[in-house]
Order: C-alpha cells, then structure tokens, then sequence
C-alpha cells in the first residue's frame, strides 16, 4: 500500500542504497575478523553485551528485513531453531550466508517498495524505508563504533570488571576510568 501523504523526492538512489549496505556489511564484516578471538564473545564494556551478539543481531535482522522486503513476509527474527555461533568462523558463515541472502533477494525488491507501507516483523508500521532492515544501517554506525572502542579495548588492555577498580578515580566516569575521551558535542544553532 501506497501512503496517501505525497512522496519524499528520492535521496539516494535504489543501487545506491544497495551499495551503502555493502559498505556497512564490509566494514562490520572487518571488524568480526579483526577482532581477537578471546574477546569476541566474551569482552563486554560497561555490561553491554558481547560484540558477536550485537553482530548475530545484524545477522538475524538483515536476514528477515530483506525476505520481508522481498515476499511482503516477515519471519520471526529469532527463531529457536537458529544456530547460535560459537566460534568467530561460524560467526562469519553466518555473516557471509547472509550477504549471499540479501544479493539474492535484492533484486525482487523493486525500488517502488521502499515508499509503501508495511507493518515490519508484525509490530513496526510505517514507510518501508523508515522500517525496513535497510534501517540496521544506522544500527550498524553505532555498533561499529562501539565494536571499534570494544576490540581496542579487548587487545590492548581489559579493564577491571570488579568494583575496586585503581584507574577510577573519584569524579571520573567508568568511560573516563577505562581510556575512553568525553568528545564535545557541537553546539545546537
């Protein structure tokens, strides 16, 4: 179904959008790789999970987004029956099926699909390309920049998961304690 409102003009081009999620997948595909094998599954900063759940998220998500794209079907993201990787090989099978699964299924989606409205997954109604698993994009941008300060962190120095910990000093945050800089936001005009 079309929305009754007048369509946005098109910001970036459907091969263009296509090309973008590559991008992101390249790059996170990378980071999965670089990442040290001990600390995959287990490193954690601040209790945030493990960079293999956020990245068998992805998996999961881009997975079902593209096959509700494709078929107007959504699957459930989660299975019980999905594997769950234990090792980072299995984790990049997972990762690499994947891709294959969006470069084939991709192609059924015609770009008209992207200005339709579709209830994603059962629960999210809206503009498909507002709901779509083309939004794990932005998902990917924050992952990875987590994933980036995880692995530096995890193959230099993991810091102290106790609560006595020397490096944090009275009126330093637990960021600020564990090596990350505060970064200025710029002002709002």
């Amino acid at each position: 179904m079309v929305p009754d409102t007048p369509l946005p003009a098109v910001v970036i081009p459907y091969d263009a959008l296509l090309e973008h999620w590559r991008g992101h997948r390249r790059v996170t595909r990378r980071m999965i790789q670089a990442f040290p094998d001990d600390a995959l599954f287990g490193f954690s900063i601040g209790g945030m999970r493990p960079f293999s759940a956020m990245a068998l998220e992805m998996i999961r998500m881009a997975s079902a987004g593209v096959r509700g794209l494709a078929t107007r079907e959504w699957p459930i993201v989660y299975p019980k029956d999905a594997p769950t990787p234990s090792t980072k090989a299995e984790l990049l099978r997972l990762w690499d099926e994947t891709t294959d699964e969006i470069e084939a299924l991709w192609p059924r989606i015609p770009p008209q699909r992207f200005q339709e409205v579709d209830k994603a997954f059962g629960q999210w109604e809206g503009v498909v390309y507002g709901c779509s698993s083309t939004g794990s994009t932005t998902r990917s941008i924050i992952a990875g920049r987590h994933t980036c300060t995880c692995a530096r962190l995890a193959s230099s120095r993991r810091p102290s998961t106790t609560g006595a910990d020397s490096r944090h000093r009275s009126g330093q945050s637990r960021s600020e304690s564990i090596g990350l800089k505060r970064v200025p936001r710029p002002a709002r005009r």
